[in-house]
């Protein structure tokens, strides 16, 4: 054989191989899209039942590779996103349920019955100042009250009975409520506003049974860290 046609055949190998490996990756990625519908629709419809719903949900499977993970009914790492969820009519800003080893059958893929198990969750539901605030209003019924984040504190505001007071507070998890520590503070705030602060803010009950971990500010946000425990999807 001639070098040229040695040349020739070399470069069809080439093209062949690159054709072939387009070709794979764009498989595994049009299956995890399908895949991802599904977890999203499963994981929207199981929210439901604790009364939490969003019209903006999805799912991305991280790792590498989508097939090789699914051969082995395990993803490495899933991440769910809500935007703008409403908790039993209560609106949030965002939640994000990052799922590590989750066990996914393969028959799933084909919308097919199955059930979707969880090794370890974590959840992160993001509320503006303006809706904990609300809560608060409804916990205590004290009219006047709102919350601000200014300069990354939390801010209580009132302005009723001849009062305009403005105190950062530093919000703490209490037996599963929003708890306000006023600290130095707490002097210039009326003696039963202080207490019912204190003694906390009901939250709206958040999806899969999360347990509430910590509370912090960040950004313009309330950020409510959660966990899930045995985490599981069935359809």
């Amino acid at each position: 054989m001639s070098p040229s046609r040695q040349g020739r055949g070399l470069r069809r190998l080439i093209v062949t191989l690159v054709v072939l490996v387009v070709v794979a990756v764009a498989a595994d990625r049009i299956a995890a899209v399908v895949a991802q519908n599904q977890l999203a629709s499963m994981a929207q419809k199981e929210a439901a039942k604790y009364q939490v719903r969003s019209a903006d949900t999805s799912v991305k499977i991280s790792g590498f590779g989508f097939f090789p993970q699914l051969f082995k009914e395990n993803f490495s790492k899933v991440t769910l996103r809500m935007g703008k969820p409403a908790f039993a009519k209560v609106p949030g800003e965002s939640l994000t349920v990052d799922m590590a080893n989750v066990h996914v059958p393969k028959s799933l893929l084909f919308k097919q019955s199955g059930t979707v198990t969880v090794g370890k969750t974590d959840m992160e539901v993001r509320l503006s100042p303006r809706e904990v605030g609300r809560l608060a209003v409804k916990a205590t019924g004290i009219q006047g009250l709102s919350m601000e984040v200014v300069g990354g504190k939390l801010h209580v505001k009132y302005a009723a009975n001849g009062l305009n007071l403005d105190v950062p507070v530093v919000p703490q998890l209490q037996n599963g409520k929003i708890a306000f520590d006023l600290g130095d503070q707490a002097g210039s705030m009326p003696a039963a506003l202080k207490s019912q602060l204190a003694g906390g803010v009901d939250l709206p009950q958040l999806p899969y049974n999360a347990q509430l971990t910590s509370v912090a500010i960040q950004d313009n946000a309330v950020v409510l860290s959660a966990t899930v425990q045995n985490l599981s999807f069935s359809h």
